[in-house]
C-alpha cells in the first residue's frame, strides 16, 4: 500500500501550527497528505474578523480560503466537514463522517489532538472523535463504504501549553528541510499572525532537543527544527533502535 498520511484537525488552522512539518516531509516524498478539518474555527480563533465586523458566512469563507492555501503550500489535500466550533460536539453523525474518511483515504499514518487540553475543549474532543472512528473504521460489520481499516499509527501533535496538557513527547521529527514551507503556510493564517513566531521558536526548541537525544554522531546542523509527537498505541518493531 502506498503510504497515505491523514491529518484530522478541530479548527482550520490547527494543523498549520502543529503538524505542517509532518505533512511536507509526507508531501515531498510523493505520500498523499489529507487533512479534514472538522470546523472553521470561525467562533473560537476568528476574534480579528468578528471585531472588523464580519458575519459567520464572511468568517467561515475566509478562514477557508486561508486554510485551503497553506494546505496547497504544504501539497496537501484539505476537506472541511462544517461541524462547528465552540463546541465541538462529538456526535455520532460526525463520527461516522469521519469513519468514511478513514475508510475511503485508507490512511498509514494519523495525526490529530492531544487528548487533554483546559484552553480548548474542540482539541481534545477531535482527538477523541479520531480515535473512535478509526477503531469503527477497522470493524469489518461497520455499515460504510470501503474496506475496513487496517491499524495506522496515530501520533498526537504538540498542544499550544503542553505542560497544562499532560503532554511529553515521546516522538522528535527532524523538520529542517521543510520547515521554509512550514512558515509560508503560517503567513497563510494572517488572523493568527502571533503564533507565527510562537511556533517558529518552538520548532527551533525542539530541534535542540531533538539533536540532544539524536547524539552527536548524525552530525545534525545548530539550526536543526523539529516538531514533537505523542505515540498512542506501541511501536511495532523486530530491532530495538
Amino acid at each position: 500500500m502506498t503510504d497515505s498520511m491523514l491529518v484530522i484537525s478541530a479548527h482550520a488552522g490547527d494543523f498549520v501550527w502543529r503538524a505542517a512539518g509532518a505533512m511536507a516531509l509526507a508531501s515531498s516524498r510523493g505520500s498523499p497528505v489529507t487533512v479534514v478539518c472538522l470546523s472553521f474555527g470561525e467562533r473560537g480563533e476568528s476574534a480579528r474578523a468578528w471585531l472588523d465586523g464580519k458575519d459567520l458566512a464572511e468568517i467561515k469563507a475566509i478562514r477557508r480560503q486561508e486554510a485551503s492555501q497553506a494546505a496547497d503550500v504544504l501539497g496537501a489535500k484539505i476537506e472541511f466537514l462544517d461541524a462547528g466550533d465552540y463546541p465541538l460536539r462529538e456526535t455520532a453523525e460526525l463520527v461516522d463522517e469521519i469513519v468514511r474518511v478513514y475508510r475511503r483515504v485508507e490512511p498509514t499514518v494519523v495525526l490529530t489532538h492531544s487528548l487533554a487540553d483546559p484552553y480548548n475543549p474542540d482539541h481534545p474532543a477531535a482527538g477523541r472523535l479520531a480515535l473512535q472512528a478509526r477503531v469503527f473504521a477497522q470493524a469489518i460489520g461497520y455499515d460504510a463504504p470501503g474496506e475496513p481499516l487496517g491499524a495506522p499509527p496515530v501520533f498526537l501533535f504538540e498542544p499550544h501549553q503542553p505542560e497544562q496538557c499532560d503532554f511529553k513527547p515521546d516522538v522528535l521529527l527532524d523538520i529542517t528541510d521543510v520547515f521554509d514551507r512550514k512558515r509560508a503556510a503560517m503567513e497563510c493564517l494572517p488572523a493568527q499572525q502571533h503564533m507565527w513566531d510562537y511556533y517558529t521558536d518552538l520548532a527551533r526548541r525542539r530541534g535542540v532537543q531533538l539533536r540532544r537525544n539524536a547524539g552527536p554522531n548524525l552530525g545534525l546542523a545548530h539550526n536543526t527544527m523539529a516538531e514533537a509527537y505523542q505515540r498512542v498505541y506501541p511501536q511495532v518493531t523486530r530491532d530495538l533502535q
